[in-house]
């Protein structure tokens, strides 16, 4: 295997099953490109000046439209291509990037939703306390260990995956280089990989999500305990988006990173990484403006309405 010729450029056909529908396809999704940017930096400026948002709790949204942005910007555009041009080529240090930040910036999420849901966990939980210990410094830290702690850690998964041998056959049938695809195309023997990646992935995704259960427990016990309706409506709508939010996220990643990649059909894992990459960043700042007052009420100020 070592004297074999190492693959130095992939080939990303795209969505080459649905050749005919290139045109529609591309501008379907550069729509959506463009929607996203322009929703998550709207979210990022509106809380940058207005006053009224400069809390915790949009402190941190602003690093989650943050790293949707990272996501859209890291995979839509190179998916536009291939879907213009039939494919594209990247080299192999591209496609391994690629894979880096994507995987990178899915754990730093994995680790800002719980940073969300402490938050709010205090201001509903421990209302007096709550800007004392939420305050700048601590908010940043946490911030910063999301990112420091999702680029870092995600070494254990995409380092495995570089060392893979990868022979001859360089076409990947999908729109960005993927664990799953890299998994089948390599000529190595993965199942140790597979069997990292499963158990890696498991323990980051499972730790804050049994931890972001464990908090909305508390706080909607304490919800109930509200003795005013209005009291419990306005509780509850502060953590409803990020609900939605946290649904979405986890639903999507335990199927991408729970199912083995050799049980999955190419299909499957291009439907789920479209919801993953290029839908759930869309969808984020449209759930928390729809259902966020204060959003709405930063927009129209801006808008001047």
């Amino acid at each position: 295997m070592k004297n074999q010729t190492r693959v130095t450029e992939f080939v990303l056909l795209g969505f080459g099953d649905f050749d005919s529908f290139n045109i529609l396809f591309f501008l379907f999704f550069l729509i959506i490109f463009l929607l996203t940017l322009m929703g998550n930096l709207m979210m990022i400026l509106l809380v940058s000046v207005t006053p009224q948002l400069q809390t915790p709790m949009y402190y941190f949204l602003c690093h989650l439209s943050l790293s949707d942005l990272v996501i859209s910007g890291n995979i839509v555009p190179n998916m536009l291509a291939a879907i213009l041009h039939g494919g594209i080529r990247m080299s192999y240090v591209g496609c391994i990037t690629q894979l880096y930040v994507l995987s990178g910036t899915a754990f730093t999420e994995c680790f800002l939703l719980p940073v969300m849901s402490y938050d709010r966990y205090l201001a509903i939980c421990n209302p007096l306390r709550y800007s004392s210990i939420m305050d700048i410094k601590f908010r940043t830290c946490l911030s910063l260990w999301s990112w420091l702690l999702g680029f870092t850690l995600n070494l254990v998964g995409v380092l495995p995956v570089s060392e893979l041998n990868f022979c001859h056959d360089n076409i990947i049938d999908h729109f960005f280089c993927d664990i799953s695809p890299l998994m089948k195309l390599s000529c190595s023997d993965t199942s140790l990989v597979e069997l990292d990646e499963f158990l890696f992935c498991s323990v980051i995704f499972f730790l804050p999500w049994v931890f972001t259960i464990v908090t909305y427990v508390y706080i909607l016990l304490t919800i109930v305990k509200i003795p005013t309706t209005t009291g419990k409506k306005k509780a509850f709508s502060t953590c409803s988006s990020h609900l939605i939010v946290v649904a979405t996220f986890y639903g999507t990643l335990i199927v991408k990173f729970m199912v083995p990649s050799k049980a999955s059909t190419l299909f499957f894992d291009k439907i789920i990484s479209l919801l993953h990459a290029v839908f759930t960043p869309l969808f984020n700042p449209i759930i928390y403006s729809l259902r966020n007052q204060d959003i709405k009420m930063a927009l129209k100020k801006v808008s001047g309405k």
